[in-house]
């Protein structure tokens, strides 16, 4: 099971959000590039990037740190929020970051999604939020009737092989991974799947590598403390 230790920005910093509330925006790092590279040090190889203001406007708000980032560290970068295009996919991907999210275009236009796994494959992956089961969108401020497993086969079909799958409930509240739906998803679609939201420690982490998934996204818990990265790292690496 591959580590994403998790950057999200906001009006360039790094923050992390509680159950997606831009309300609970808190610093944690000052730098991008050097809290990358902290990641790296310990063992990281991926690196998870999210557009919180892009998210959140529709559009790229901070796409030079990601490009930065990927630069400077030699990470591999998957950036989420504020993809609408496939101008934005393909300048993204032109400049050194290695996967793409798309979330609430999963949603509200699967045409881009279809068309972005058809040139770029295993490069674009597909973010389904969700609270209630009800997959949420532009930047979680949008609750839609559509259920996250039926969304996940929805993207199955044409041809998305990665998905993300985040608990908007659990996420940042170091409470644990929704482990019902986690396994829900995976036993309903064949895609590689992400667990992220709610992971606290190392005990999370092995729940989530017990049950085979494909990732685990990292932040709150490297931030305070609650999770060593180079511990997660090891343990996923022994098994």
């Amino acid at each position: 099971m591959i580590i994403f230790p998790a950057i999200d920005i906001q009006n360039g910093t790094c923050v992390r959000l509680t159950q997606g509330d831009f309300a609970t925006a808190q610093k944690v790092a000052a730098c991008p590039v050097e809290t990358a590279l902290g990641f790296k040090a310990a063992g990281a190889g991926w690196v998870h990037m999210v557009d919180l203001d892009g998210a959140k406007a529709a559009s790229p708000q901070n796409s030079e740190i990601f490009i930065k980032v990927a630069a400077k560290t030699g990470l591999k970068v998957q950036i989420g929020g504020g993809i609408r295009s496939m101008e934005t996919v393909e300048f993204y991907l032109a400049n050194g970051i290695s996967r793409v999210i798309l979330g609430s275009a999963a949603v509200k236009n699967p045409t881009l999604v279809k068309e972005a796994v058809k040139v770029f494959g295993e490069k674009i992956a597909v973010g389904i939020d969700a609270k209630h089961e009800m997959v949420a969108a532009e930047g979680w401020l949008d609750t839609s009737s559509v259920h996250y497993i039926e969304l996940a086969k929805r993207m199955e079909a044409i041809g998305v092989r990665c998905i993300i799958f985040t608990d908007i409930s659990k996420d940042g509240t170091l409470h644990g991974p929704n482990l019902e739906q986690l396994e829900a998803l995976s036993r309903a679609v064949s895609c590689d799947i992400i667990a992220s939201g709610g992971i606290k420690d190392i005990h999370d982490i092995q729940a989530l590598r017990d049950r085979k998934l494909y990732g685990a996204i990292c932040g709150k818990s490297l931030y305070q403390g609650t999770l060593g990265l180079q511990e997660a790292l090891r343990e996923c690496e022994t098994r």
